[in-house]
């Protein structure tokens, strides 16, 4: 008699999930170790919006003390100007406008508002990098069109301010574009940082004098000096509803130009902390501390791998993993977002379209941002 034998291959399919599983992975290379870095701090002993809300306090206090924010002028009353005013190609109106910041000093500024406007529109404060002509390049006079910020935004329907830093275009000192001497001759006591934050801010002053400008939909972006001014900015006010930082300078730990924040001429951030970093001492805070000020409230951050010194730039990206841990403790994962990328110091077509879209999800009606099935 034949005997036949048969091979019966039963099929078991599972469900793949990425977590739920209920035996350890065999490999420890398929496990999942925790990442650690000295950026943890951040979250240490915080692991509720609770514990949060007792510890912000704390951080936006430092932060504070790190502008010398207490040594900042009385704010004295706008008295806006318009010194010019143009059409733009029949889209915009873009004025050259002054204001006062100081009982005895007036800031420039580019303001562009869309002709065409249906109720009140969000707005940007766009701030430049460090380039002696200021504003000119952020609205697309002079230079390079890619930070034209804008006249981008302008085109997409944004009132859009364009601040001049208080050192460049109306205001270059007698030493010089960017050097802070006489600054800190007239204000001992303050910082570089502080100064142009607090000017970043009464410029959210001058939006909020505009008819055309909805107060509860302003963001703020940049490059560069600009782009650490966003995060300054969006940290300092709490007006502002989104940024989008592009390039912005790097930390002070894990930073051998770290003495660059308090150098001894030129541009001077923070003069008062140059004994303690010749003394290898750093301030209480850092720049995660900083941006994590701004949660739950939309924050973009936008670098270069090979923008400066390459531990430096790879360090800041597990900062962001650490901000972003922080987005999560306060139930806000889908606020925060970065990107890496190896342009080097740069607003490639990419960048611009990451941070103009972060704009239009976070200040524009869903209606705007939202896509539809094809019909036929």
């Amino acid at each position: 008699m034949e005997i036949r034998r048969y091979l019966i291959l039963v099929v078991i399919s599972l469900p793949f999930a990425t977590s739920g599983f209920a035996d350890a992975a065999p490999n420890s290379l398929m496990a999942v170790p925790p990442i650690e870095s000295s950026w943890t701090d951040l979250t240490e002993g915080t692991t509720s919006k609770t514990d949060w809300d007792k510890q912000r306090p704390i951080i936006k206090q430092e932060f504070l003390d790190l502008l010398r924010d207490q040594y900042k002028p009385e704010k004295p009353p706008l008295d806006l100007k318009i010194h010019e005013s143009v059409i733009v190609e029949g889209i915009y109106t873009r004025k050259l406008i002054s204001y006062a910041v100081e009982a005895d000093e007036r800031a420039h500024a580019y303001l562009g508002i869309p002709l065409e406007t249906k109720g009140k529109l969000p707005a940007v404060v766009a701030l430049h990098g460090t380039f002696a002509e200021g504003a000119k390049r952020a609205v697309g006079l002079v230079q390079n069109p890619n930070k034209a910020y804008l006249d981008h935004l302008c085109r997409r329907g944004y009132v859009v301010i364009a601040p001049e830093h208080f050192v460049s275009g109306h205001r270059i000192p007698e030493k010089g574009a960017y050097d802070t001497t006489a600054f800190y001759e007239k204000h001992p006591n303050w910082t570089a940082v502080g100064k142009f934050t607090y000017e970043h801010s009464i410029a959210i002053d001058v939006l909020e004098t505009l008819s055309e400008v909805d107060a509860e939909k302003i963001g703020v972006l940049g490059h560069s000096l600009g782009g650490h001014g966003s995060i300054f900015l969006a940290a300092y006010d709490e007006r502002i509803k989104a940024a989008a930082s592009n390039c912005a300078a790097p930390s002070f730990r894990h930073n051998p130009g770290v003495i660059n924040w308090a150098r001894d001429h030129w541009y001077v951030y923070f003069k008062h902390l140059r004994p303690g970093l010749l003394n290898n001492e750093l301030p209480p805070i850092d720049f995660h501390h900083m941006v994590a000020l701004v949660a739950p409230r939309p924050m973009l951050q936008i670098m270069a791998l090979n923008d400066g010194n390459p531990g430096t730039q790879r360090q800041r990206v597990l900062m962001m993993l650490s901000i972003a841990k922080l987005y999560d403790i306060v139930e806000a994962p889908e606020n925060y977002a970065f990107f890496t990328h190896g342009r080097g110091h740069s607003v490639p077509h990419e960048t611009r379209q990451l941070m103009y879209g972060w704009m239009d999800n976070y200040l524009k009606p869903p209606e705007a941002t939202a896509t539809k099935l094809v019909t036929e």
